[in-house]
């Protein structure tokens, strides 16, 4: 199997800049000799460099792009006459030490020389932008392409291996069905709470009675682990075709099940009521406390997140409240209906 090399942009930019140390060194050794054009190659490429990135990463994001013209203009002019001056200075002195006969004084020529040098540098800089956005622009699009191939292969995954769980699971009921009647049931509420996660709960709304359905589902499945019966009562007055964002009911009757049943007392208690009122949806879970005390209800993290989650989906439009007696606790959610 061939791989194929795909060099980052970063990399990409060493790669201009090693080929411009090259052609400068090839250009300057006839005449000065390997060492000298080495060094002055090294020099002309460091300061080209400081030129490019100076403008493109610096000046002209932070003024021209924010609308600052006249400061632009005024910054470059500046910062193009430090450059070749200090590019002058750099060039004499390295000169004077390595390479002359005799120390050369500066002049105003060197100076202008490199300063004109600079100013077709920096217009060359705006070439090397746009070859930078380019760049960027489709490393960026591989990138996206590569991400969805990803999320599409992860969506095929997720369809694939649901639906293949969920045929196992109808094969398994009917081979129950005739056998065990009740475990068929239980394996057919199963299925139910599995396909609400796949199908369901993704969905910004959801049927107010495919919502009471996992609710009662879940609960029919929490009893199996449970030793005495549950006296578990469950009252719905509201309108049909009603919606509301998913898994909002889950966490009260969730709260019962892991801190509200006494699995050693054949006396657990629990009582759901979910009402319509002038606009509004009203759900109450109560349940009898059992005999070791339960952590407040606004402790438990599923509580947390579902304040969260509220306070995201209504603002300040919604109410949660919890009460204990000592005997039964309760908890009451109030949200507007849509």
């Amino acid at each position: 199997m061939t791989v194929k090399f795909k060099p980052s942009l970063v990399q990409m930019q060493w790669l201009v800049w090693v080929v411009i140390y090259l052609m400068l060194f090839l250009s300057l050794t006839a005449m000065d000799g390997v060492f000298q054009a080495a060094v002055y190659a090294l020099l002309n490429t460091a300061f080209y460099a400081a030129i490019i990135y100076g403008n493109i990463s610096w000046l002209f994001p932070r003024l021209y792009q924010k609308g600052s013209i006249v400061w632009y203009v005024l910054s470059v002019i500046a910062f193009l006459l430090a450059v070749g001056l200090i590019r002058a200075v750099l060039t004499v002195n390295i000169y004077n030490a390595l390479f002359a006969a005799k120390p050369e004084p500066m002049s105003m020529k060197a100076i202008t020389s490199f300063v004109l040098g600079g100013i077709t540098v920096f217009f060359f800089s705006f070439a090397f932008r746009l070859a930078l956005a380019y760049f960027t622009l489709k490393e960026q699009a591989a990138k996206a392409m590569a991400q969805k191939a990803s999320a599409e292969l992860d969506l095929l995954k997720s369809q694939v291996q649901p639906h293949f769980l969920f045929n196992t699971l109808n094969n398994i009921y009917y081979e129950a069905y005739m056998e065990a009647p009740r475990t068929a049931a239980l394996i057919e509420r199963l299925a139910d709470v599995m396909r609400y996660f796949v199908d369901e709960s993704p969905k910004s709304l959801v049927s107010l009675n495919t919502e009471v359905q996992f609710i009662e589902n879940y609960i029919a499945l929490e009893k199996i682990r449970i030793r005495y019966a549950l006296n578990i009562s469950f009252e719905k007055q509201y309108s049909p075709n009603l919606s509301i964002p998913p898994m909002l009911l889950m966490t009260f009757a969730e709260n019962v099940f892991k801190h509200g049943i006494d699995k050693s007392s054949n006396d657990n208690r629990v009582s759901l009521s979910l009402t319509e009122s002038n606009g509004r949806l009203i759900y109450t879970v109560s349940n009898t406390m059992p005999q070791q005390e339960i952590p407040s209800l606004k402790s438990g993290l599923g509580i947390a997140n579902l304040e969260k989650r509220l306070a995201i989906l209504y603002s300040n439009n919604f109410e949660l409240h919890t009460s204990n007696n000592g005997e039964v606790f309760t908890a009451t959610l109030n949200i507007p209906l849509a």
